[in-house]
């Protein structure tokens, strides 16, 4: 068998432990961005050491950086909001990774010289034209292959203009790019954006930053000025909240079984779903709750659930959840009723296109489903039980397809064949090593 492959042909067994899981990905990455344009040593203990997170290290190299990694801690020597060192010809490869290659072009909005960022097979069939919009009203010359996709390539301006700007998708990415491009723009600028996670804002506040949120409903009204100084950032990085999402589930889905999960990153707009389970009856609970660096910190408990309820998922509720969806999906398959979950059209925008991979996952396991581009209907079966072989491959090598799939097998059963293991390189590689440690 190849070692790319995963057989699993058992159900796990009832488990009672204690776990850690990595670096949350999205401060991760942030880190490494703003360390970067810090002044002076930045150090990080716990960063998440992916393949999305080396490609950020490796993008900021490219731009003059120093970075040191150890063991236990990684080292930036920032050079200011000012310090890249431009060069002729700089290609930056984003990998499989939205998060960096949208959010560093912000950083880059004042190169004198062209830099091209190219990005795996997935990377390159996303939209980065939403990100181009804004900021081109910058002063950015932006060319896109199709007008849409990677590889791209961004010139900077030296006569920066501020913008107002509206984003009305829910893409923390989007409005992050536009907030890092600000720092570096003369003036203000004003950005109304439909909510979404938070990290960079938080990070922007407990570094003292000029950026200012007014927090409304539906929407956040943020001023952006630009920085002169940024200090340095010693930072515990805190575990990842949808990394965890992925034992949450077993552990609801796996009977009188207990897991406490520690040091998780609850920030409130991530926690979408754990009020999604909590809704569908699975017993989940905080413990010791504290503030770190602006974020919200806790240990998470969870005990397995005897009976799962079937919901109709509050649209208010899908960006804190949009990257846990797939395996929210596989609770649903065990409620006693019909799950309706709408407003996903942004899960079609990830890595690959994930609710058509929930859909396929489900049906293969037997679950009825009805879809449009933008929702799904799961029809619940609390008897689920699966015998028969199941072959998960080419999915874009999506971490979360393949996670998922193990998960799915995990708790239901049957023969499962599932490709592509070394997808969960970039944004979980002790995945397969915490279930081991779960089944033993």
């Amino acid at each position: 068998m190849s070692k790319k492959v995963i057989v699993i042909n058992h159900k796990i067994q009832n488990f009672n432990k204690s776990i850690k899981v990595s670096g949350d990905k999205s401060l991760s990455i942030r880190w490494v961005l703003f360390a970067s344009i810090a002044k002076g040593l930045s150090i990080a203990k716990n960063l998440l050491l992916s393949e999305d997170v080396f490609a950020a290290i490796e993008a900021i190299r490219k731009l003059g950086i120093k970075v040191k990694i150890s063991k236990n801690s990684c080292s930036i020597i920032g050079k200011g909001i000012n310090g890249y060192k431009y060069k002729k010809n700089i290609l930056i490869d984003g990998k499989n990774s939205g998060t960096l290659s949208r959010l560093i072009l912000g950083l880059l909005i004042d190169t004198p010289y062209k830099i091209k960022l190219i990005g795996d097979r997935s990377l390159s069939r996303r939209d980065f034209e939403r990100v181009a919009l804004p900021l081109r009203k910058f002063g950015a010359k932006i060319k896109l292959h199709n007008k849409k996709n990677l590889p791209l390539t961004i010139q900077g301006s030296n006569n920066l203009k501020p913008i107002k700007y509206l984003e009305n998708k829910g893409s923390a990415q989007c409005k992050s790019t536009v907030i890092l491009a600000a720092l570096k723009t003369n003036g203000t600028t004003l950005i109304k954006a439909k909510k979404s996670r938070n990290h960079t804002e938080l990070l922007c506040k407990d570094l003292n930053l000029p950026l200012k949120v007014i927090s409304k409903n539906t929407f956040d009204y943020i001023k952006v000025n630009k920085v002169n100084l940024i200090k340095p950032l010693k930072y515990v990085i805190p575990s990842d909240i949808s990394s965890s999402a992925f034992f949450m589930v077993l552990t609801a889905l796996t009977k009188n079984s207990k897991l406490l999960i520690k040091n998780v990153n609850i920030n409130p707009s991530r926690t979408g779903v754990v009020t999604i389970l909590k809704k569908m009856g699975v017993k989940i609970r905080y413990k010791n709750i504290k503030k770190y660096n602006g974020e919200l910190i806790s240990n998470i408990f969870i005990q397995s659930s005897n009976k799962i309820k079937p919901i109709n998922c509050p649209k208010e509720l899908v960006s804190g959840a949009i990257d846990e969806f797939l395996v929210i999906f596989l609770v649903a398959a065990k409620a006693d009723g019909i799950s309706y979950f709408k407003g996903l059209a942004e899960l079609n925008q990830k890595e690959s296109p994930r609710l058509i991979w929930g859909e396929k996952i489900l049906n293969l396991m037997g679950i009825k489903t009805m879809t449009t581009n933008d929702s799904i209907k799961i029809f619940g079966n609390p008897q689920l039980v699966i015998n028969k072989k199941i072959i998960i491959k080419n999915f874009l090598k999506d971490h979360r397809v393949f996670m998922t799939s193990v998960i799915a097998a995990l708790s239901f059963g049957g023969n499962w064949k599932i490709y592509d293991k070394n997808s969960i390189n970039t944004s979980f590689p002790s995945f397969l090593k915490i279930i081991n440690d779960l089944k033993n």
